[in-house]
């Protein structure tokens, strides 16, 4: 078990109480600290950092990549600086955006996005003029799957809205859909080669640094970030990230096309696309509005007044 100096124990408070807009979760206590701190840090200002980050409520591995992305942006500035959240691309080692092996790029601003559970509720946002949507049909039927995405591309067949298939990749590309949104689990498992030679924009789902820096290994066409805030529609084995994170996201993040995702309602809007993301998905603000219509106009008009240029 680790025994913390009073330096990293006095650093760590400073930092946490410094960059306290970024908390979420739940935080941890020194007694499981000192189980689970890494070795290689001992003794150095970025134990202090990686400390922080775990009091913040930051995972592990998203701590990790905190307190090593904290080394680097020390050694290229030539000192440790405790007011300077690391936000360079390079100290996170980020491949360029629009590498040899990249998906095709799609709008840096992907407006309004509208995550949909059929194709009938894809053919009414086109009508509706929605610009981006997403068929997240949740079946085990293969002739169902392949029948709704094909629907879904026959509806945006001829007009501005691009379409994203979730999950069921090779029925995507059979259809000729625009894109495929993964999850981290389906990365992994999709060939994304296959994907990437037929043409088709790849989106993908983070919940942290970590898995930010795992997706863009990836050099996908964009990357949703969340969930910002709680969500009943799914279970997530992160908490909720919150403005401050999103925000930080963003600026590492930025040059990107960068989806906000989870708990985004018309309220919280405005300040969700402060943050710097081209885009926020909504599911249920859309599917269970008392007016569709309204709805859509509303969210439109929002992101066209707070979108930055």
């Amino acid at each position: 078990m680790t025994t913390f100096s009073n330096d990293t124990r006095q650093l760590a408070t400073a930092l946490t109480e410094r960059f306290q807009h970024l908390f979420a979760g739940e935080s941890v206590s020194w007694e499981e600290l000192a189980k689970t701190a890494p070795a290689h840090l001992a003794n150095t200002p970025f134990e202090g950092v990686w400390c922080a980050a775990r009091l913040l409520g930051f995972v592990v591995h998203d701590a990790d990549c905190i307190a090593s992305a904290w080394q680097a942006q020390s050694k290229r500035m030539g000192q440790f600086d405790a007011t300077r959240w690391p936000c360079d691309p390079q100290d996170f080692s980020l491949p360029q955006a629009d590498g040899p092996h990249a998906f095709a790029r799609c709008p840096r601003s992907l407006g309004l996005y509208a995550v949909l559970p059929d194709a009938a509720w894809v053919a009414r946002m086109v009508d509706l003029g929605v610009p981006t949507v997403q068929l997240r049909f949740k079946s085990e039927d293969k002739q169902a799957i392949q029948q709704q995405v094909q629907a879904a591309v026959k509806a945006v067949r001829g007009s501005d809205t691009q379409l994203f298939i979730n999950d069921h990749w090779q029925e995507a590309i059979d259809a000729g859909a625009y894109g495929v949104h993964l999850g981290q689990e389906d990365m992994v498992q999709a060939p994304l080669d296959a994907i990437r030679q037929a043409g088709l924009r790849l989106g993908l789902s983070s919940h942290g640094y970590a898995e930010m820096l795992r997706a863009c290994a990836a050099q996908p066409s964009y990357l949703a970030l969340g969930a910002v805030f709680p969500t009943t529609l799914k279970r997530m084995a992160t908490a909720p990230q919150g403005l401050g994170r999103l925000a930080q996201y963003a600026q590492l993040m930025r040059g990107r096309s960068l989806v906000a995702i989870g708990g985004i309602d018309l309220e919280r809007l405005p300040a969700v696309l402060q943050t710097g993301v081209g885009s926020a998905a909504c599911v249920r603000a859309i599917t269970a509005a008392d007016d569709v219509a309204q709805a859509v106009a509303q969210w439109q008009a929002c992101l066209k007044q707070h979108l930055r240029p």
